[in-house]
């Protein structure tokens, strides 16, 4: 895809798309070579990259998620390891080690998931895995980033000895300091360091008195900083031992680094590897953070992009919880010039960089916010002319500029070239302009290459509506609103609306009239027929798409009828099954008892066991011949619905519980009536219905004519109040 000029990529702000996902690599060499992504020579390349991309997004939501692979950039060290008799650094060690060791993980992974990542697997193999060099690593320098006691021999002893002595000057400063303090020669402090060694803060006028080396002096020149003699040789002999010690350490060092050194190669290819995954990683965080996928990929230099979104605009609209309106638009050999026009801030030119955009992101490996059933092919070729080019640098004018890149087209343009151009014409005299545009648009034509104008000519609506494989297309604006909807719609050329929005703006009637006088009549008919039409299709869409909408809810509510229908029919066939199933039972039952009780009276068991043998004869022979299999399959099912219809009574008993136990609660929570003398009343429980003789302390007698009886007024409810 050598012929996708950096111009064409500042013009489709590919560049800012780069920047968005660099920010998303973790790693600083990622961030780098992200921003250095251009479209890919190779088609077989694009589409690995972007089945790569593809694969690392589907990571997201997987449980066998990619591992983490961050790492800090080698550049220094491997200069340093092209260089004879250097020695890297401990942190360099680390960082080399840390780089394999990813690599290894990753290796295995891939290895493991090579059915989910199969692209990610291949790129993987070809890498050389290495054990070595983190296993040197690691016998030299321990987790802490410092040098194993036993990176040798001799490191060992010194460090032992260092040790040691660092003992001795302890005991020796301590005798010194409890010897001098009990003499009160030391300052309330006592002790300080002093170039990282123990000194006594010995009082200014004790300074004769207390043998040793001055280190140094306090600000106010009262205390001075004396090491004690006891501790002056072992610290001579700490000095020499420390030196040794540094010496050793930079001898094994320089050691691990010649064995590092020939690796310096695989080195690089690890850092490159891993950085190449970040940019993958970085590629798949933005189609997740954009809705991206990857559409199909055809070889028919077809190209449908059904709902696309511009990832810029949709990004900066997410962030401020705004509406992106997507476009749907095909490009195929039988179409292959779309001509749009329409009024300005309808959405022409957004829709012009969508369609660049996402094919430049798609030919560098970058997935693209579209619809699944989108279909797109790759063009050799990508050609642009975008926005106000006037050159101050080159003394160019817009016009000149615009016919010195036509001159670049018309070198071009092929059969596998893509070209989008914004205001096709603009620049000259409308006329001599839109005619020069006419002739230009006619060579691409015949040059079978494709491509999107914008343009308000109508030689140029006309031209596309004459050639067989171009067509017109617009931006539908609300005609009674005169907003745009930011909707592409194939097969019409658009109305400017110029003299409608113009009145909108405030401008007098008068001046309008005035205007459309000017020009020719025909014109004014034939933009004012085409914004008519816009608005009688505007109205269609909206009636259709209602339609659709209600036609699709119907159809879904009486599939989802359907679905309870059958489920009923199923229930009511096993309850009918398991009824039936019951009454037989029954029917058996009764036959048995009615043996039982004859045997139970005449004792006769002859009679009984034939009338037995009877009764499971007749039922054997209603039973069909079934294998194991088969009965095991009927008794679960008959179990199922048992259990079902358990369930189901179980349910009806708890709502019938629970009723019950709120009338019961009701009951309780009703006020309780005042009885009074006379009152008609009946227990609780009770039919009978008696009157109230006489009330004494929550007690009543009750008369039921025939007899009384004493009961808690607890226990009655009123029947009727006494007159």
């Amino acid at each position: 895809m050598a012929g996708i000029h950096p111009k064409t990529l500042q013009d489709l702000e590919f560049p800012t798309v780069l920047q968005q996902v660099s920010a998303r690599c973790r790693t600083e060499h990622g961030k780098a070579l992200a921003l250095e992504i251009a479209p890919f020579t190779d088609e077989e390349h694009i589409r690995e990259q972007l089945g790569q991309t593809a694969e690392y997004l589907s990571s997201f939501v997987s449980e066998n998620r990619i591992p983490p692979h961050s790492f800090e950039g080698i550049d220094k060290e491997l200069q340093l390891l092209e260089i004879e008799n250097t020695v890297l650094e401990v942190q360099g060690f680390k960082k080399i080690s840390s780089i394999c060791t990813n690599v290894t993980t990753l290796k295995k992974f891939f290895k493991k998931f090579k059915e989910y990542y199969p692209l990610l697997q291949s790129a993987n193999e070809e890498i050389e895995e290495n054990k070595e060099i983190p296993a040197l690593v690691d016998a030299v320098i321990d987790r802490f980033g410092e040098v194993r006691d036993k990176a040798s021999d001799k490191l060992f002893t010194l460090r032992r000895e260092i040790q040691q002595v660092k003992g001795k000057i302890g005991q020796s400063f301590s005798s010194a300091l409890n010897l001098y303090n009990g003499s009160d020669y030391l300052d309330d402090i006592r002790e300080s360091v002093v170039e990282n060694r123990r000194v006594l803060a010995v009082k200014a006028m004790y300074r004769r008195k207390v043998k040793g080396t001055v280190m140094g002096t306090s600000k106010t020149g009262s205390i001075v900083y004396i090491e004690p003699e006891a501790t002056l040789k072992y610290s001579r002999e700490l000095n020499n031992l420390e030196f040794d010690e540094q010496e050793e350490v930079q001898r094994i060092l320089k050691e691990l680094t010649n064995q590092i050194r020939p690796f310096a190669y695989l080195l690089s290819v690890y850092q490159e590897y891993l950085a190449h995954l970040d940019i993958v990683g970085a590629k798949a965080k933005y189609a997740e953070d954009t809705n991206s996928l990857l559409p199909e990929i055809n070889t028919e230099e077809r190209l449908f992009l059904r709902e696309a979104y511009h990832p810029l605009l949709y990004l900066s609209n997410k962030l401020k919880n705004e509406k992106t309106y997507p476009q749907t638009i095909e490009l195929h050999p039988e179409n292959r010039i779309i001509v749009i026009s329409g009024p300005n801030a309808g959405g022409k030119s957004i829709t012009l960089k969508t369609i660049g955009l996402l094919q430049v992101m798609l030919q560098s490996g970058l997935l693209v916010p579209v619809h699944e059933r989108s279909s797109v092919s790759f063009f050799k070729t990508i050609l642009t002319d975008i926005g106000d080019n006037q050159s101050i640098e080159n003394h160019l004018s817009t016009y000149s500029y615009r016919l010195k890149n036509m001159n670049n087209f018309l070198r071009l343009c092929n059969d596998n070239t893509l070209f989008l151009i914004d205001e096709f014409g603009t620049g000259s005299d409308p006329e001599l302009g839109g005619a020069l545009a006419e002739a230009f648009l006619e060579v691409f034509y015949e040059r079978n290459s494709y491509g999107v104008i914008t343009t308000h000519y109508a030689n140029l609506k006309a031209l596309a509506n004459e050639l067989p494989h171009a067509t017109n297309a617009n931006m539908l604006f609300d005609g009674r609103t005169l907003e745009p909807t930011f909707q592409l719609v194939l097969g019409q050329a658009g109305s400017s609306f110029t003299f409608e929005v113009a009145q909108k703006n405030g401008i007098p009637y008068s001046l309008i009239n005035k205007a459309k006088k000017k020009i020719e009549r025909g014109k004014v008919r034939f933009d004012a027929t085409i914004a008519k039409l816009q608005k009688e299709r505007s109205k269609m869409a909206r009636t259709g798409n209602r339609l659709q909408e209600e036609e699709t809810k119907a159809k879904e509510e009486a599939a989802r009828l359907e679905k309870l229908n059958a489920k009923i029919k199923s229930k009511l066939e096993n309850y009918q099954e398991l009824y039936d199933h019951d009454q037989r039972m029954i029917q058996l039952g009764n036959k048995v008892n009615k043996a039982a009780d004859k045997y139970f009276r005449d004792k006769k068991k002859r009679p009984l066991v034939s009338e037995l043998l009877r009764i499971v004869e007749t039922e054997n022979s209603k039973r069909k011949k079934q294998s194991a299999k088969q009965a095991k399959a009927e008794r679960e099912k008959k179990a199922q619905v048992a259990q079902e219809v358990q369930k189901e009574v179980k349910v009806i008993r708890q709502n019938k519980k629970v009723e019950k136990q709120k009338a019961i609660v009701k009951e309780k929570n009703k006020p309780r009536p005042v009885f009074k003398v006379g009152d008609r009343v009946r227990m609780q429980d009770g039919k009978a219905v008696g009157s109230i003789d006489s009330l004494e302390k929550g007690k009543a007698i009750v008369n039921y004519g025939m007899f009384t009886t004493n009961v808690s007024v607890d226990q009655l409810e009123l029947v009727q109040k006494a007159k």
